[in-house]
């Protein structure tokens, strides 16, 4: 995943029951291991709540989730004394994933938004769960949670049970040195007593989008910084095979008022300022009439990715401020089934930014195509090879963008669109929403990487212009990547420079060397 640097004080907690989370929040505790803290006030709507379901537990009529089972199963009346076994089999049972462990971002990020609804008091918890929850994510104590096992509708289900199951003390978990150790173990070197869940509890536990939400939010973290990358690469390859930047002019972006076209035809504006290869070929002698469209129309297909994180941002947001449970306590102290939990908003939105980030994908590797081609780049070698026939150049990491590419493709086909019923037949229409979100993280992945195979043959294109000279944002970053990766000549290893690349992108050091050189960049 791309990582841009982390806040500057992660001693400072993220509040919970002073408003809903933010994007940021959420960054900081999953990604950076910022402390989370409780209020008083938190606490105590958490204990206000509570008190709504122990009366309800004693009533002889059935109250679903408090005394009956769950799913198929609600209409089965479970006894006084039964009812902490339910729980705690429910746990038991849900907790059946497969496969391999997800990242201990993703894992953070649902304990995170599990606890935040927890402290909504919509959810029944007793306070002492909620401080579980909470010294977990603060002794960075991970429940291992498989990759398979959610079908986005009553919740995350099996990665939210794999949660619960750690802070009853049982399964395993990843601790603060990233050792796996059984829970009870782990627990008890933190100091934190395992939980006995009493009525509701463990159905509030596991009811919620907050898996498909947490990697919703880390993508649209990452995607924020890629989607500027990928303006920059577009710059360089618009500069190095000697585009013109006429077309990205503010009056024209403004004839179809599109945000994120005019966003990023601004910063391909900023990027190609005063470029001195640009002014060597803006005169008469320049015969071209027309770029290429993966050069000309780079601000359309980059700002429709923009709007449409624009789009997920806002799902994002309404999701976090949402308190997602079955049943759920309401404002008045009713205890109402509902259908909250299901993951279409988030689904949507997670398979919307695959076929996004996708296409974003598919217009850098054409350029980059582009500089390979003899008759196309304007000059330049072929492949960009120090002794064309004799080196190879760049030829086959262009076959690396292609072949990413081609998997991000298959990444976008929707998994919203799908749905198996499940629970017999009660559950009959799923998101698959965890399943999206699954998706879009490899496919974010993949972007990084083609766009590092752009930003590398591009700066090589730069360096073959000599004695011209590129513009200053542009020329910063080629100076950047000069760091790592050498610049034209003989055939070499290309993969650890590719590795280079992308990992300087991942970091934002490729981005704050542009930003360093270009202010305002979007």
């Amino acid at each position: 995943m791309t990582n841009s640097p982390a806040p500057q004080d992660l001693q400072v907690p993220v509040e919970l029951g002073t408003g809903p989370l933010t994007t940021d929040d959420v960054v900081a505790v999953a990604r950076h291991g910022a402390p989370v803290r409780l209020t008083e006030a938190a606490l105590e709507v958490i204990a206000g709540s509570r008190a709504v379901i122990e009366e309800l537990a004693g009533d002889p009529e059935p109250h679903y989730g408090i005394s009956t089972g769950f799913g198929a199963l609600a209409t089965t009346f479970i006894p006084l004394a039964d009812r902490a076994q339910l729980q705690a089999s429910l746990i038991r049972s849900h907790a059946a994933g497969s496969g391999p462990a997800v990242e201990t971002e993703v894992v953070r990020a649902l304990m995170l938004q599990r606890l935040s609804t927890m402290a909504t008091g919509r959810t029944g918890v007793r306070p002492q769960v909620a401080r579980t929850y909470a010294s977990l994510l603060n002794a960075r104590i991970t429940p291992v949670v498989h990759e398979f096992g959610s079908l986005g509708c009553s919740g995350d289900l099996a990665p939210l049970a794999h949660c619960a199951l750690a802070v009853m003390g049982e399964g395993p978990v990843v601790d603060a040195d990233g050792v796996t150790r059984p829970a009870a173990e782990a627990l008890a070197d933190a100091g934190i007593e395992p939980l006995r869940l009493a009525e509701k509890e463990g159905l509030a536990l596991i009811n919620g989008t907050d898996g498909m939400l947490g990697m919703l939010v880390l993508a649209l973290h990452d995607l924020a910084d890629l989607v500027t990358v990928a303006d920059l690469a577009a710059a360089m390859s618009v500069e190095a095979l000697l585009g013109t930047d006429a077309v990205f002019a503010a009056d024209l972006a403004r004839l179809r008022p599109h945000p994120g076209q005019q966003a990023s035809a601004a910063n391909l504006r900023a990027l190609l300022e005063d470029s001195p290869i640009i002014a060597s070929h803006r005169d008469p002698s320049c015969t071209r009439v027309q770029d290429a469209y993966s050069l000309r129309c780079a601000p359309q297909v980059h700002g429709a990715v923009r709007d449409t994180l624009e789009h997920a941002r806002l799902v994002a947001l309404r999701e976090l401020t949402a308190a997602i449970d079955n049943p759920v306590v309401t404002l008045d102290h009713r205890v109402e089934s509902n259908g909250n939990f299901h993951g279409a908003p988030v689904a949507y939105a997670l398979d919307f930014l695959a076929i996004a980030v996708a296409d974003l994908a598919s217009i850098s590797e054409r350029r980059t195509d582009r500089h390979l081609d003899a008759k196309r780049n304007d000059g330049l070698p072929p492949f960009l090879a120090g002794t064309p026939g004799v080196d190879s150049g760049l030829m086959i990491a262009q076959y690396t963008a292609a072949g990413l590419v081609a998997e991000m493709k298959r990444l976008a086909a929707p998994a919203s669109v799908d749905s198996i019923p499940s629970s017999a037949m009660q559950e009959d229409h799923v998101s698959m929403g965890w399943h999206a979100a699954r998706k879009l993280r490899r496919s974010v992945e993949c972007l990084r990487d083609v766009l590092a195979i752009e930003l590398l043959t591009a700066a090589r294109s730069l360096d073959l212009r000599a004695p011209l000279r590129p513009a200053v944002g542009t020329a910063a970053v080629r100076d950047l990547l000069r760091t790592g990766v050498e610049g034209p000549g003989p055939d070499r290893f290309l993969a650890p420079e590719i590795a280079w690349v992308s990992a300087a992108v991942g970091s934002g050091a490729v981005l704050a060397a542009a930003r360093a050189a270009v202010h305002g960049l979007h």
